[in-house]
């Protein structure tokens, strides 16, 4: 009889695998609190937990393989561990630290390497570009979570560009309609606090990284911000 490898009998990493792992719930809870410190927005377990269940369902949706959709769960739930070690060029720190730790929970090096591609892709101020289909859900997802609730400060006079477009944005949905090929970000924004046209200035830059990667997956993108098409 053939012996089965210890790696071969393993199965396969999920996100419910990282979910009941000490060191990365360790190490989200530990990123969210020195973001605090730094007065950013929330990118606590709840965010991750986001944006891994959006990336799956992007590609389910659009008819990805199964283990793919996984893929790209796993990808975003660990797409801004890197903030960890630094803010800056969290997108490459992030994918290092997933190269080490999906390595030592046995994830085979062919998936790992899709997913550190898909960490280090996903931010669009550091030169991200959707590589594969799991970048691009990654992408997807987590420029889609504007709200309100991911704001920290309580001071209006203290907030930044950042807190003050989310702290607009009362109610924001990501659609997938794979029949009409079209993925489109909807939000809700309270004009008192941005106007639309701000939103839309101060976010351009992710709306186009969005618009390249619903294009990777074959889609028309369309950001539409209290019932007006701006893209």
């Amino acid at each position: 009889m053939t012996e089965v490898s210890s790696a071969a009998a393993r199965p396969p990493i999920t996100v419910e695998t990282l979910r009941t792992s000490p060191l990365i719930q360790q190490f989200i809870t530990t990123t969210n609190e020195f973001l605090g410190v730094l007065g950013r927005i929330q990118h606590d377990a709840g965010h991750a937990e986001l944006v891994a269940r959006l990336s799956y369902e992007i590609l389910e949706k659009l008819g990805h393989p199964q283990r793919e959709c996984e893929l790209a769960a796993i990808a975003g739930y660990l797409h801004d561990l890197g903030n960890l070690v630094n803010r800056a060029s969290h997108g490459f720190s992030g994918a290092l630290l997933a190269y080490q730790i999906l390595r030592d929970l046995g994830m085979e090096p062919k998936e790992y390497a899709q997913v550190m591609a898909a960490i280090g892709n996903h931010e669009e101020n550091t030169g991200g570009n959707p590589v594969n289909s799991i970048t691009a859900a990654v992408i997807l997802a987590d420029k889609s979570n504007v709200h309100r609730s991911r704001v920290r400060k309580c001071d209006l006079a203290a907030f930044t560009t950042r807190d003050r477009v989310n702290y607009a944005a009362e109610d924001s949905e990501l659609e997938v309609r794979p029949d009409e090929k079209l993925i489109a970000i909807r939000i809700k924004i309270d004009c008192q606090i941005c106007s639309v046209v701000d939103y839309f200035e101060i976010y351009m830059v992710k709306m186009m990284l969005c618009r390249k990667a619903a294009q990777f997956l074959g889609c028309q993108f369309e950001l539409w911000i209290n019932d007006s098409k701006l893209l």
